[in-house]
């Protein structure tokens, strides 16, 4: 008999997983059992680390709607105490910042008064300010409409204005159309828009907005505007806030006042690591769960197939082909309740976030970590029974009722 004869036959991959397999369609029901718990354990981390992801989206939703990141500019004094003026190009400037997401500006125009009709005393104003406004205004400044339009690239051109809020209930406008029309400046507009009430820019709900082209031509105005917003990245707005001045006046930046950061932005940063925290910790216990639940399962199947091992060992099968056998059982045994965690977690989350009116937010590195953490855990925890299922000798396997 030659020595290639006695050689022990080698398992292809293939092989190995029917072998690895036998022990879960022998005992399904353990075997889903078993997945079952490290699926829940598996789903609990993602659900929990979905559930505070779209919460979180929420908190963040929530405080920029407070203007975390909304930063204005507008003229201060000159040294002589008198009114400064933003140069023409400042918006422009402004927008070149690099962090600087997106700029829109206004325009006061200080002799336009705005009346319902022309039969309204001059000195009964209201309150009410004209401003000449950029179309992209609305979208910086978060401002959403109540009725009509706003102001578009069209509309712009011509005798076209949108009110604030407080300023159409002074003027007694409830809805906007062609045949509603206010005077400003001594000149009829239509009004196309009625804006909500603006929390970043409360200064809007008492204006009539006009558009920039048009007050120059209807209206006389100059061009210099008076209030500069800005979008910046969160990450960059302090540092967008120190080069605003220089940036927007660059020969006289100490007449340009710079409204200071939301503190609802250190607010977000705080919740930021409070939730980062969170998730690792609570990630790390749900981890364990499962580890434990695949390192029982495997233990207690070594000890009720000893008879199993001691044949297969008698038969000529190798210690490592039994510890292949075991630990490749461990693996598939993880994978399948890792895969089904990942999906029950993801399921979970999307119900929750959309009974809460959240955004659905299920992080891609927390579902391929899960599924990749159980095969990890699934291999680590199979060590040990695979180790002792191959110590076994066929004699004391055979011999143990």
């Amino acid at each position: 008999m030659t020595t290639e004869a006695l050689r022990p036959a080698r398992l292809r991959s293939l092989d190995v997983a029917k072998v690895g397999a036998v022990g879960l369609r022998t005992r399904p029901l353990r075997a889903f059992l078993s997945s079952l718990g490290i699926a829940i354990g598996i789903a609990a981390m993602i659900a929990v680390v979905g559930i505070s992801s779209s919460s979180r989206a929420e908190l963040d939703r929530t405080l920029a709607s407070l203007g975390t990141n909304l930063l204005t500019v507008s003229p201060g004094n000159t040294l002589m105490g008198g009114e400064a003026q933003l140069p023409l190009p400042a918006e422009s400037m402004v927008g070149r910042i690099g962090p600087v997401e997106s700029v829109s500006a206004i325009g006061r125009l200080t002799d336009a008064k705005v009346y319902r009709t022309e039969k309204i005393p001059k000195v009964e104003t209201g309150g009410i300010a004209a401003y000449a406004a950029r179309t992209g205004l609305r979208s910086t400044t978060g401002a959403k409409l109540a009725d009509g339009t706003w102001l578009n690239a069209a509309t712009s051109r011509y005798p076209a204005t949108v009110l604030g809020a407080t300023a159409a209930e002074r003027l007694g406008i409830s809805h906007a159309g062609p045949g509603i029309r206010v005077l400003v400046g001594g000149r009829w507009f239509t009004v196309v828009g009625i804006l909500q009430r603006v929390p970043l820019a409360p200064e809007l709900d008492v204006a009539a907005l006009i558009g920039w082209q048009a007050a120059r031509t209807e209206l006389g105005f100059d061009g210099h505007a008076t209030t500069i917003y800005t979008r910046a990245a969160d990450a960059h707005v302090t540092g967008v806030q120190s080069v605003l001045g220089a940036t927007a006046n660059p020969e006289a930046p100490n007449e340009v006042q710079v409204s200071r950061p939301s503190d609802a932005l250190a607010a977000k940063q705080a919740a930021g690591k409070a939730f980062t925290g969170l998730l690792l910790g609570l990630g790390a216990v749900a981890l364990l769960v499962g580890g434990v639940g695949v390192a029982n399962t495997m233990v207690i199947s070594v000890l009720e197939r000893r008879a199993e091992i001691g044949l297969r060992r008698s038969l000529g099968a190798t210690r490592g082909q039994i510890r292949t056998q075991f630990l490749a059982e461990s693996l598939l045994l993880s994978g399948l309740g890792g895969a089904g965690g990942a999906l029950l977690g993801t399921a979970v989350t999307a119900g929750y976030a959309l009974y809460q009116g959240w955004p659905t937010v299920v992080p891609p590195w927390a579902v391929a970590g899960g599924v990749a953490a159980t095969f990890a855990i699934g291999g680590l925890a199979g060590v040990y029974p695979a180790v002792r299922a191959s110590r076994l000798s066929p004699t004391e396997a055979l011999a143990t009722p």
